[in-house]
């Protein structure tokens, strides 16, 4: 009798949760709300993806009629997924703070995505007033989610303040050009023990891939499924290259060779010589 072949199942919340700030979430993709064709459409990606979290800014500018205002506050609450309000569009710590504190009484959550804009042109976070904005929200008491670069000092900076995660880009916000710094993301996920999404710059869904095989905890997308042109698919495909990328980290890769190796190694005569 043959023995049946050994069947693995792929990690679940209950054996690998995305753990932040004590809260355990099912998924490692985190979905922006902001630039889809449609209400309808962007109601279809998250039910196709379910992502851990969705973002909203309260400065958010509809595209399309019922996009902003009260018809989006409604989509949010519908589509049953935890809201991570943005200080998107502030340019100073005060400024985002104010931001961050109303956006606590209008979605009636702790936890805050924070944004401090230093450049208009790359949308670079403002590395030098980012920390001091972050100090003071974790003193607030929110669940402080700072989007910056992968600058290894100032992510330590951010952790020595109270912050339990960070989300350096990529690249800058909405180019798609995946990880322009692939040394400098890969070593502050050596050298840094928190929780780390990739927030920003993600283009592909190989890119999302490659960064969870590197060992990121998460990502966070927006432009790259809001404008593909098949906008559910897409949130479906950067959620099944999630999966993968940490399925395989937990896997553990091969080693690179320097010459090629035999996948069967070869010893004396074809097996087939030795039947009797």
């Amino acid at each position: 009798m043959t023995s049946s072949p050994t069947t693995t199942t792929a990690p679940s919340i209950s054996t690998d949760p995305l753990v932040l700030y004590g809260q355990s979430f099912a998924s490692r993709l985190l979905l922006g709300t902001a630039r889809y064709p449609s209400p309808a459409i962007l109601e279809a990606a998250v039910q196709r993806a379910r992502p851990a979290m969705v973002t909203a800014s309260l400065r958010r500018q509809g595209q399309q009629p019922g996009e902003a205002g009260q018809g989006f506050w409604a989509l949010l609450q519908r589509l049953g997924v935890p809201v991570l309000p943005n200080t998107a569009g502030c340019h100073s710590a005060e400024e985002a703070i104010a931001t961050a504190h109303m956006a606590r009484e209008v979605f009636g959550t702790p936890w805050i995505k924070l944004e401090v804009i230093g450049d208009d042109y790359s949308l670079q976070p403002d590395t030098l007033n980012l920390v001091q904005a972050a100090q003071r929200l974790i003193q607030d008491g929110f669940y402080v989610l700072p989007y910056c670069t992968e600058d290894l000092v100032l992510c330590q900076r951010l952790a020595d303040v109270g912050c339990q995660a960070v989300m350096p880009w990529a690249a800058p916000i909405g180019t798609g050009r995946g990880p322009v710094n692939p040394y400098g993301l890969q070593l502050l996920r050596e050298r840094l023990d928190i929780p780390m999404l990739v927030d920003a710059g993600l283009g592909l869904p190989s890119h999302a891939c490659q960064v969870m095989e590197w060992g990121f905890d998460g990502v966070l997308l927006n432009t790259a499924v809001a404008l593909s042109s098949d906008p559910v698919a897409m949130a479906g495909a950067f959620a099944d290259a999630v999966s993968a990328g940490r399925a395989a980290r937990l896997a553990g890769a091969m080693q690179p060779q320097a010459a090629a190796q035999p996948s069967t190694p070869v010893l004396g005569t074809p097996f087939w010589h030795h039947a009797t």
